[in-house]
């Protein structure tokens, strides 16, 4: 059964959290954790407080919580179900992104349905990760999205795959396409290295450039391709054949 929680962990809710562009290298990275059951929040709390740099704000138990709370707490990084009342994950990832744009939110779910994870990627989620995954591998998890990557459990990163090559074929079929937005070269270079799955650091020491210059090109791709995400980009790149993934 699926047990509502109070609206904050036990970390407690920051009455006036610092925005996203206030707070320095050395702050921890700030979590909300959103999920249905009061026993596996407490299991991903319990593990994340015992790190450093890592901070547990608040938990919510469904989808209308975790939008508030995200809006309240500014958090750096979301770990949230898919399957939860009121509102499902990726509605509430929609939502989350809209108006906390500087969120990462990584799905941690049971669901190995391909339709939610491309559904998710789409809302604009980071990552997706079953709950198969040892539940040490959570700090780590955060750190990486918090730094940039993307990340999906191996199970699941052979169904984009296949998805990919599908996407392609369905290029190729259609009589009449809208021309790609141009990219530069630059840009195009960013773009592999991100399809990669290279993170902001990695990049700019593989192209000899600032991390700060990284994020613009990211951040100029997305606007260019009217996208929400790293990955939702390397899945549009591939549809229209913009690099191929080998």
């Amino acid at each position: 059964m699926s047990e509502h929680p109070e609206t904050s962990g036990a970390s407690g809710r920051a009455d006036d959290p610092p925005a996203p562009d206030e707070r320095s290298a050395a702050d921890p990275i700030r979590v909300l954790i959103v999920d249905d059951h009061a026993l596996f929040r407490r299991g991903l709390e319990m593990v994340l407080a015992g790190e450093d740099d890592i901070e547990v704000v608040g938990e919510g138990g469904d989808g209308n919580e975790a939008v508030e709370m995200a809006r309240d707490l500014l958090p750096d990084v979301l770990l949230m179900d898919i399957r939860m009342p009121r509102r499902s994950g990726i509605e509430a990832c929609r939502a989350i992104k809209e108006s906390v744009p500087s969120a990462k939110i990584v799905m941690l779910t049971i669901s190995d349905e391909d339709k939610d994870l491309f559904e998710a990627i789409k809302a604009g989620a980071s990552g997706y990760l079953l709950k198969e995954i040892s539940i040490d591998e959570v700090p780590q998890a955060v750190r990486a999205v918090h730094g940039g990557q993307s990340l999906i459990s191996p199970s699941m990163a052979s169904k984009l795959i296949t998805e990919f090559a599908a996407l392609a074929k369905r290029s190729e079929e259609r009589q009449q396409q809208v021309p790609a937005p141009k990219l530069t070269e630059r840009e195009m270079e960013v773009l592999r290295l991100v399809a990669r799955g290279l993170g902001n650091k990695e990049i700019a020491k593989e192209l000899f450039i600032s991390e700060n210059t990284v994020k613009n090109h990211v951040r100029n791709i997305l606007e260019k391709l009217q996208l929400h995400s790293r990955m939702e980009a390397v899945v549009y790149a591939v549809r229209e054949k913009l690099l191929e993934i080998t």
